[in-house]
């Protein structure tokens, strides 16, 4: 899937391209993949997301072809596949993960057959083997086979100059097994043989064993982390049924065009999006806005491509298709969120780039130290805890603690109606501490109706007539309110032109060959318009709309818009939580103060134009506020563009949420309350996550280095030597385990975000669990 990036004019713009990225374990893995992919010609940008497997490559049209990129990237040790819905599939990854859970328990049986006949060694003697040689043979296809992928990784790390999470492992293992081939090939009476009669093909074939069984169940942590973008991508049918020449025809679903008609039945999913032509139905658009009562439409609804039809038959016709429907806008941003970084990833990316190097260093001095003051013979207690030392270590907790949160976050916010570009925005949200409110389309339903007209010399009709003329060609709500108020009455409209947008004030027009204004008292003034002193002014909660001919004022109509339902409650909760609540409209105060009497706003600023808006989130900036700002219109555009989050409801204009950092889908306030906590809870998790891996290796590195050996001068207690052995040094299976486990816990733990879309989710059926993953643990 391609799309359009920004560039320069004359030049040609990147084309964006998805890719499925095999093989990364760690931190150190991403950035490797990164370098590979810069360094093909053509590439302008590159990243890469761990928990995700994924990556998002921007290359100038002509250069950086998909099989370059597959050679640098399996250069570098790694598999690169197209990006699509099959790399996507259950199918796809569960192939990969059934070869990964056949070679683990491949490795686990021949680690528990070598265990077993260490303590029957005389077992094969009597049946004329050498036991060293059996082990040999056992171990060999573990760790050329099994363990390929480790080697390969590693093996093109070090080709770049580089080392990563495969680095340590193949680095571990591969000195218990040549040192542990050098004992079983030496010749009987040689004088190594007789100082190292122990092999350790136990611990290499239990080490890789256990690696990649952590890699199965990772793997299959970070696909339920990763099933939101899975399931909305499912929610596209595959076929449509299309009425074409008289007859009713299934195509697949790339073969539609905009203006097709379609025949939806009841229950099925809609093709695409478009407009009901013939029909009545309820359909469940809780996929989008994450609300599971179904809406109903009828002839000349707008219907949304994935979402169920209910019980009546529907006949849409197409009005986006492919990348142009809703349901790939979503599909696009909540990919972009999953790919970016959160600023807080650059320090975990400058760990990473040293951490394996390091852990490299420790070993060698770890190995150097143990040969020089360890107990004869020297070389046993040294190479025990070289290898755990390397094992041990993970960079792969460090790598998937941001990035799995954010991944698991991104999916939840789509299942509540919550759009978040990146994870910047989803960082900065958590710090909002003040957040300014649009009144119409925000606070209120958007929809306002005609409550008055109030003409100054001529007839209703004709006012109404050519103010709907003006109104016709604006997609603002009080526009739509009187071209609505003029079709119910039947009149007869004049084509308008030379149409012009007063941001923040209205609009003006040609009509009839005369210029029309239809606007705001501030329009009227701006035009030098003066409205005649026995008008009365708006009554409380109107919206009063001015319309003047050839610079004389033909009346005013007066309009007013329903509080939204759940207004009231959100401004309740964001107020609990600490955050100021302001009201900034270009309405005037009259209209104003009624809604934010309704809805328990005290600080309002009213008849603010666009640029007023932006210098007043300016203003609360400076003075160290963290503003969010929430509009839904193009005046609210240089406003959201300031604050340091921009919300969106999706329900207004696309410059509104081109702008905004945030996209609230179903409209609803209640959701930007969902999205600040998202937001906090994700920033947690990252938090603890990042804690943890920290914790983790700084507490059992040394322990690996052997740091409790001088604690238990008698020996480790009996409780903890199926650990630490008799002496105290860690036994490199064990650090195997600890190793796949710090990473199943920093994914098991952002897998607990997933509990704010249960606790926030009504009851009743709706589209919006087959977008959830399935239930974590609460928090």
């Amino acid at each position: 899937m391609a799309a359009p990036g920004a560039t320069s004019a004359g030049a040609a713009a990147p084309e964006t391209v998805h890719l499925s990225v095999g093989g990364m374990t760690c931190a150190a893995c991403v950035g490797h993949v990164e370098d590979a992919l810069r360094g093909v010609e053509g590439v302008v940008s590159a990243s890469v997301n761990l928990a995700t497997e994924r990556a998002t490559v921007e290359h100038r049209p002509g250069a950086g072809t998909l099989s370059d990129m597959r050679r640098a990237v399996e250069d570098a040790g790694y598999r690169l596949v197209d990006f699509s819905t099959e790399a996507l599939s259950d199918t796809a990854g569960e192939r990969e993960l059934a070869s990964l859970a056949a070679k683990a328990a491949f490795s686990l049986a021949v680690a528990a057959a070598v265990m077993s006949m260490m303590f029957a060694p005389g077992l094969m003697e009597r049946a004329g083997f050498r036991l060293e040689l059996v082990f040999l043979a056992l171990a060999t296809p573990v760790q050329f086979w099994a363990g390929r992928q480790i080697y390969a990784s590693a093996i093109g790390a070090l080709g770049r100059r580089t080392a990563n999470m495969n680095t340590l492992i193949a680095v571990g293992t591969s000195v218990a097994y040549l040192y542990s081939l050098a004992v079983s090939v030496a010749p009987a009476g040689s004088a190594f043989r007789a100082a190292s009669s122990d092999t350790y093909f136990d611990a290499s074939t239990a080490i890789i064993g256990l690696v990649l069984v952590g890699r199965l169940l990772e793997g299959r942590a970070r696909r339920s982390a990763a099933g939101a973008l899975r399931a909305l991508i499912g929610l596209q049918p595959r076929s449509a049924r299309v009425e074409r020449g008289g007859e009713v025809e299934t195509v697949p679903i790339e073969s539609l065009a905009v203006g097709d008609m379609v025949l939806v039945r009841p229950g099925e999913r809609l093709p695409a999006d478009g407009v009901v032509a013939a029909g009545t139905s309820a359909v469940d658009e809780s996929m989008l806005t994450g609300e599971p009562v179904p809406v109903a439409k009828s002839g000349g609804d707008a219907v949304i491509g994935g979402t169920v039809n209910g019980v009546g038959a529907l006949t849409v016709r197409v009005s986006a298709v492919g990348d142009g429907t809703a349901l790939a806008q979503i599909v696009r941003m909540v990919e972009r969120a999953q790919a970016s970084r959160a600023p807080v990833q650059r320090l975990v990316d400058r760990v990473a780039a040293r951490f394996v190097p390091a852990i490299i260093a420790v070993a060698a001095l770890t190995f150097a130290i143990w040969m020089a003051a360890g107990p004869d013979p020297a070389h046993v207690p040294a190479t025990l805890a070289a290898v755990a030392v390397l094992v041990v270590a993970c960079p792969c907790a460090l790598g998937l603690a941001t990035p799995t949160a954010i991944t698991v976050a991104s999916g939840v916010g789509a299942s509540m109606g919550v759009l978040v570009r990146d994870a910047e925005a989803m960082e900065r949200l958590r710090e909002v501490d003040a957040v300014v409110l649009d009144k119409t389309g925000t606070l209120t339903e958007g929809r306002p109706r005609v409550t008055r007209i109030e003409p100054m010399g001529g007839s209703e009709d004709d006012l109404l007539a050519r103010a709907a003329a003006v109104s016709a060609l604006s997609e603002h709500p009080l526009s739509a309110a009187i071209a609505a108020a003029a079709a119910e009455r039947g009149l007869r409209l004049e084509t308008a032109g030379d149409f012009t947008a007063v941001p923040g004030m209205g609009a003006a027009a040609t009509v009839s060959g005369e210029r029309v204004l239809v606007g705001s008292r501030a329009l009227m003034d701006s035009e030098g318009v003066d409205l005649p002193a026995g008008w009365d002014g708006p009554r409380p909660g109107e919206t009063v709309v001015c319309v003047a001919r050839g610079g004389l004022a033909l009346g005013v109509i007066c309009a007013s818009d329903e509080v939204r339902e759940g207004s009231a409650r959100a401004v309740r909760a964001l107020r609990g939580r600490g955050i100021e609540v302001v009201m900034l409209t270009g309405d005037s105060e009259e209209a104003a103060g009624a809604v934010a009497s309704a809805v328990g706003i005290e600080r309002v600023v009213a008849g603010a134009l666009p640029a007023d808006k932006a210098r007043f989130v300016d203003g609360l900036r400076s003075e160290g506020r963290r503003v969010a700002m929430v509009g839904d219109g193009i005046n609210d555009a240089p406003a959201l563009a300031r604050a340091d989050v921009g919300v969106a409801i999706g329900s207004g204009t696309d410059v509104a949420m081109e702008t905004a950092a945030v996209t609230l889908a179903r409209g609803d306030l209640s959701a930007l309350v969902s999205a600040i906590d998202l937001s906090r809870a994700t920033v947690r998790t990252i938090r603890q996550n990042l804690a943890w891996a920290f914790v983790y290796n700084l507490a059992l590195v040394p322990v690996a280095a052997g740091a409790l050996y001088a604690a238990f001068p008698d020996g480790a207690p009996a409780s903890l030597r199926w650990a630490l052995g008799d002496s105290g040094l860690l036994n490199p299976i064990v650090a195997a385990g600890a190793m796949a486990a710090s990473s199943l816990a920093v994914v098991a733990n952002s897998l607990r975000l997933r509990s704010l879309a249960r606790a926030r989710r009504p009851a009743g059926p709706g589209l919006g669990r087959e977008v959830r993953p399935r239930a974590g643990e609460d928090e």
